[in-house]
């Protein structure tokens, strides 16, 4: 069967951790593919919220398979805490987790790093969570960073961690003034991780390949969104990975001719966390209202999110980057009271109006939307489970969203609980595998 990806169609934070609870029931294998221990997905199952950090969301369901992938950085103390926390709440990890051999590990001293970039002058912040995500991705691609299948090597693993600090202290004192990181510190730190990791590692690429063969549906789950990707997004505002469709292939080893359908999952409205540029920011008291109505704090931070009207602008280059084949709308039950409902369908641009995502910062920096204004329906959505359940001016919401994104929407959500969920299930918009 075709692999199904799921991946983020605005800043991050869509509530994909929910979509991809709902449609791992199908699955046989879900593979987490890129980001580190900065995502936070959300699942509520049972009235009970789980926020999932590295695990992928079908760990939930105890018959699934879930991996880690190569293209995911791993913090194996932030993992363990995971684990530990899944195993307390009754969540059967041991035996269907797998951590790819291949997958880049972070250490204290990313972190010290990722710390001192965000504090060293204000041109340099980008809005990190600080977790290290980016200096470990950096070691990654160049060529000098430790993966999991390391800790299985000792000479190997003191000849890169040798290599690797001399490198970084010789930036700690010339650029930040921090003190040096100690190698001896490191290795310590490297033998804890393996004390952790060594049970749940495995070449998942072989796994994945495996499984495809023997017909098993795979969901390839993504972290953050697509205006983080570091090449399709808000560049340099970006995340350190390629968290679009093309990164599930390169992220997890499955071959793209594997993959079969791409659901992007989008939030009625639009937030983001951190700096850079968002044209439909709302201003701070509508922002603020929205905030509180939505609860948009992250669940691994609680950082507030900024927030903002749908942008169809962004809409559209999501789809088409990563070429969507159906939606997901989620937090639809936050607009509910709103009498009015606006939609970025271009931007103003220097005095002329754009219906494409500016290519470079500056544009972006200086894009102002245009809205289209939508009717409210100013009723509750959260107990429909159907279609026709919703108000009028909400299903002419959804037809209004894709018409201007040019995908259609396959499943919406009006509330953080599982059956809280609508399948639009027809022939064109089969949800399952």
């Amino acid at each position: 069967m075709p692999a199904l990806v799921v991946v983020g169609a605005q800043w991050g934070d869509e509530g994909k951790g929910k979509i991809v609870d709902l449609l791992a029931e199908k699955a046989g294998v879900v593979a987490r593919y890129q980001g580190g221990a900065n995502a936070g997905h959300e699942v509520v199952v049972g009235g009970k919220s789980f926020v999932l950090h590295l695990v992928p969301a079908g760990i939930l369901h105890a018959d699934k398979l879930c991996v880690i992938g190569n293209g995911v950085v791993v913090d194996a103390l932030a993992l363990a805490r995971e684990i530990e926390d899944l195993r307390s709440r009754g969540v059967k990890v041991d035996g269907n987790l797998k951590i790819s051999t291949l997958a880049h590990l972070t250490f204290s001293f990313h972190r010290s790093l990722d710390a001192s970039r965000e504090s060293h002058g204000k041109s340099n912040k980008i809005g990190t969570t600080q977790r290290g995500i980016g200096p470990t991705y950096m070691d990654k691609v160049g060529r000098v960073g430790l993966r999991a299948g390391d800790l299985l090597s000792p000479a190997r693993l003191r000849q890169a961690l040798a290599q690797n600090l001399m490198e970084k202290n010789l930036l700690l004192k010339s650029v930040y003034r921090s003190k040096p990181l100690s190698p001896a510190l490191a290795l310590k730190e490297a033998a804890s991780f393996l004390s952790i990791l060594k049970p749940f590692l495995a070449d998942t690429v072989e796994l994945l390949e495996t499984a495809w063969q023997k017909g098993r549906n795979i969901l390839l789950e993504g972290a953050q969104g697509t205006l983080l990707d570091v090449d399709f997004g808000t560049y340099p505002y970006v995340s350190a990975s390629n968290g679009s469709a093309g990164g599930a292939c390169t992220g997890s080893g499955l071959g793209p001719t594997r993959v079969g359908r791409v659901l992007g999952v989008c939030k009625a409205y639009t937030t983001r966390v951190g700096e850079g540029p968002f044209p439909t920011e709302l201003p701070p008291t509508q922002n603020q209202a929205l905030r509180e109505r939505g609860d948009e704090f992250g669940r691994t931070t609680g950082r507030a999110r900024r927030c903002g009207w749908l942008d169809a602008v962004a809409l559209r280059h999501a789809a088409m980057v990563n070429g969507m084949t159906e939606l997901a709308i989620t937090k639809l039950d936050v607009l509910d009271d709103l009498k009015e409902i606006l939609v970025a369908d271009s931007y103003r641009v220097k005095g002329r109006a754009i219906r494409r995502f500016p290519a470079n910062l500056e544009e972006m920096e200086s894009a102002r939307p245009n809205y289209l204004k939508l009717p409210g329906w100013r009723a509750s959505t959260r107990k429909a489970r159907s279609l026709a359940q919703l108000p009028a001016n909400a299903r002419r919401y959804l037809t209004a969203i894709e018409r201007l994104s040019g995908v259609p929407v396959s499943i919406v959500s009006v509330g953080p609980a599982r059956d809280q969920t609508i399948f639009l299930n027809t022939k064109s918009r089969d949800y399952r595998f």
